[in-house]
């Protein structure tokens, strides 16, 4: 399974992309902690107190796992994108 970093998370973790050692039917909290199991820096970035910072999103196929599915527990499909968002701002 794939992840797309965007912003400041892809510079933590060296690559935009990286794929992770997980099968459909696991979770996005599975996918998360292998993103970050080889990857302090961006643990240290997305995790305050070893959890998920409030403004991080994980998306998956363009939804946000925490507002419209069922969070680190959203089970994973076969094909499905993941993307790790750092806040975003602007006016």
């Amino acid at each position: 399974m794939e992840w797309k970093l965007f912003a400041d998370l892809a510079e933590y973790a060296g690559d935009r992309h990286v794929t992770v050692d997980v099968e459909p039917g696991e979770t996005v909290g599975d996918a998360f902690e292998a993103l970050l199991a080889d990857r302090p820096d961006l643990e240290d970035r997305v995790l305050e107190d070893g959890e998920l910072r409030s403004q991080i999103n994980i998306l998956r196929n363009g939804k946000d796992v925490v507002s419209q599915e069922r969070g680190l527990e959203t089970v994973l499909e076969e094909g499905d994108e993941l993307a790790l968002f750092p806040p975003v701002s602007g006016g």
